[in-house]
């Protein structure tokens, strides 16, 4: 990522909001951006905003995938995301979970959204702004987590449409899709 420090960011989830939400996601193959969703990005990289995504990966936890195949995922992610003009500057992930099978990542943590550590995380070790930022996601989780990071909350209707029912989380805004959300930050939130 270029070193600007203060700079605004957008935050992601990943499932539901960039790509096709699929259970478990555990191989390159099952990847689909969802439509306009590389398109989206684009607009926020030519807009100056740091692109981050923070994704919750249970899968770890639970035995079902290894850090290194989701690395690998998220390398073919940036890649095919590059090949469409797009750019993250930052992949952010939480491999913990309170029921998981792996005793490693059998925990509750900080960094699991709802809690705002992987937001808060990026947001010192990259050196970006909250103030200014957004954090966009499908779930009340995302929702919950950008508002204790004391972002701008924005809830997409693609992928869970905020209907998982897990917390009392509202968005600050809500929008039809990615695209529709890129839409509104760049206008200066005039939904």
């Amino acid at each position: 990522m270029k070193n600007k420090k203060n700079r605004k960011a957008v935050f992601l989830d990943r499932d539901g909001v960039v790509i096709r939400e699929v259970d478990y996601l555990s191989r390159p193959s099952q990847l689909r951006f969802l439509p306009g969703a590389a398109a989206a990005l684009r607009k926020l990289n030519r807009a100056g905003f740091a692109v981050i995504v923070v994704t919750n990966q249970a899968a770890i936890a639970k035995g079902l995938l290894t850090e290194d195949k989701l690395r690998r995922i998220h390398d073919f992610f940036l890649d095919r995301l590059a090949k469409k003009g797009g750019r993250v500057d930052a992949v952010y992930y939480c491999p913990h979970h309170p029921e998981g099978k792996i005793a490693e990542y059998k925990k509750k943590c900080f960094c699991r959204k709802p809690q705002p550590g992987m937001l808060l995380r990026a947001v010192r070790e990259l050196g970006l702004k909250s103030r200014g930022s957004f954090m966009i996601g499908d779930t009340t989780g995302d929702i919950l987590a950008g508002s204790r990071a004391g972002l701008t909350t924005i809830l997409v209707e693609t992928g869970h449409k905020g209907k998982d029912g897990k917390y009392a989380a509202q968005p600050d805004i809500t929008v039809k899709n990615l695209s529709e959300a890129v839409r509104v930050i760049r206008s200066g939130l005039k939904a």
